[in-house]
C-alpha cells in the first residue's frame, strides 16, 4: 500500500511552488523555537532511548530537522514531497551550524511515503529502531491513509523507540475554514494551502489516539498546545492554531 495519489500530487504541487528564498515563507514553518524547540521540552524527558537516530517525518523544507539535529545524534528528515526535499538539500548545503548554536549531530534527508510498508522497513533496515518526531501530518492525510502512517510509525520506532506526534485539533480546522472565508479572503500563506485541496485540521482528535493504538503503540503522555504559525490575522496578531500531542511507544 502507498500514499494516495491526490495526496502526493497536493504536497508536490504545493511545494514545487515554494521559492525557498526566505525563512517563513510556508504558513507552518515558525521558528524552531517556537514550535520544535517547545515540543523538545515536551518529548525529551519521555524518550527512553535518547541514543538512537530520529526520523522527522513530514520534514518539509528542513527548518525543524536542524533545530531537532542540535540535541539527537543523527536525524533524518523525509518527506512524500521531491520538492520539499529538493529545498531541503539545498538549506542544508547551505549550513555550517544548527540555528540555536548546538553542535550539529549527523543530519540527511530523503524522500520516503511513511505509508508504503516496503519503503518503511528499508529505512528500518539502515537505523534499527528510531525516535520519531511527527508535526502536523496524519490531520493532512487522506482518511484511508491514516492507519497505514500509524503503522509506518509503529514499525520505525519497533521496541525502543517513542514519537512526538502533534496534530491540529478539531477546532483548529474551524478557526481556518473562518479565515478562508474573510471578506479579503484567506491570508496569502493559506491561499495555497486551499488552492493545492489541502485540508488541515481534517482529523476527530480522538481518531489520533486511535490509530496509534490498533498500531499497537501506547500513549505515555498528551496535552494541548498552540502551534503557531507563520501568518497573521488582519488585525496583526500572530495566527496560532490549537493543538494536541501525544508520546508514543511500546510498553516493555
Amino acid at each position: 500500500m502507498s500514499v494516495t495519489s491526490r495526496y502526493r500530487d497536493a504536497w508536490e504541487g504545493f511545494w514545487s511552488e515554494v521559492p525557498g528564498e526566505e525563512p517563513g515563507e510556508v504558513l507552518w514553518d515558525a521558528e524552531p523555537a517556537l514550535t520544535s524547540g517547545l515540543h523538545l521540552a515536551l518529548y525529551e524527558p519521555l524518550v527512553d532511548v535518547p541514543g538512537l537516530p530520529l526520523v522527522d517525518l513530514g520534514c518539509g523544507n528542513g527548518t525543524q530537522s536542524f533545530c531537532l539535529a542540535g540535541r539527537f545524534p543523527t536525524v533524518v528528515g523525509v518527506d512524500l514531497s521531491p520538492s520539499a526535499i529538493a529545498l531541503a538539500n539545498r538549506a542544508l548545503a547551505a549550513r555550517e551550524t544548527p540555528p540555536d548554536g548546538g553542535t550539529a549531530g549527523s543530519i540527511r534527508f530523503g524522500v520516503l511515503d511513511a505509508t508504503d510498508p516496503v519503503a518503511v522497513a528499508a529505512l528500518r533496515d539502515e537505523t534499527g529502531d528510531c525516535n520519531v518526531y511527527m508535526r502536523g501530518v496524519l490531520h493532512q492525510t487522506d482518511p484511508k491513509d491514516r492507519q497505514a502512517l500509524a503503522d509506518g510509525i509503529a514499525a520505525l520506532v519497533g521496541d525502543r523507540g517513542r514519537a512526538f506526534v502533534v496534530e491540529l485539533a478539531e477546532t483548529a480546522g474551524r478557526r481556518l475554514a473562518r479565515l478562508a472565508q474573510l471578506p479579503d479572503g484567506p491570508p496569502p500563506k493559506l491561499k495555497p494551502v486551499f488552492r493545492h485541496g489541502i485540508v488541515p485540521g481534517a482529523v476527530a482528535d480522538s481518531d489520533v489516539a486511535h490509530v496509534f493504538e490498533a498500531a499497537g503503540l501506547t500513549a505515555f503522555a498528551g496535552g494541548e498546545l498552540p502551534l503557531t504559525t507563520t501568518e497573521y490575522e488582519p488585525d496583526g496578531s500572530r495566527i496560532e492554531l490549537p493543538s494536541k500531542w501525544l508520546v508514543v511507544g511500546r510498553e516493555r
